[in-house]
């Protein structure tokens, strides 16, 4: 409970700087993308270069998180579903104006396209899922058929053997 507690002040907290500095504006959204202003970028920048190092110095500590589980970065190189990802939230972020944290924002301050976007975000979660299970079970199909593949390859063998002898 006091985890949920610290957690919405620091959501409100969090919606706050984004209301404040503007970044719930579909039009300083499409500002920085045509990159007629920077603020967005400094913003950002700002936020991961206070965040990574803290970060880095957290686990080199050791540090566990607030659920008591140890903190430990995921590192790892980019792969094609990175950057099909990143491409396709880029091209919801163009046309919406926004992501995620920030349409709750648009929603609070009165912007009725925060209803438009939030829902489009739960629809692309869902399809992602639904993508990710249709992709598991292709997996375990390919295994499953790897499998026989393997016994029909080992009962050829033996009956070769058998048949030699």
């Amino acid at each position: 409970m006091r985890l949920n507690i610290i957690g919405m002040l620091f959501g409100i907290a969090f919606g706050g700087v984004l209301a404040a500095s503007n970044l719930h504006e579909y039009d300083t959204i499409h500002a920085m993308l045509r990159l007629d202003e920077f603020d967005v970028f400094w913003f950002m920048a700002s936020a991961i270069a206070v965040s990574a190092p803290l970060l880095y110095l957290l686990e080199r500590r050791g540090m566990n998180t607030p659920f008591g589980g140890e903190l430990s970065l995921s590192r790892s190189m980019p792969e094609k579903h990175h950057i099909q990802g990143g491409a396709l939230f880029g091209i919801g972020w163009a046309i919406a104006g926004t992501c995620p944290a920030p349409a709750l924002v648009m929603v609070s301050s009165g912007a009725m396209l925060g209803l438009v976007a939030i829902p489009g975000i739960f629809l692309g979660l869902h399809l992602r899922e639904r993508q990710q299970q249709s992709d598991q079970h292709l997996q375990r199909k390919k295994r499953r058929l790897n499998n026989k593949l393997k016994q029909q390859k080992l009962l050829i063998k033996m009956f070769l053997i058998i048949q030699k002898s």
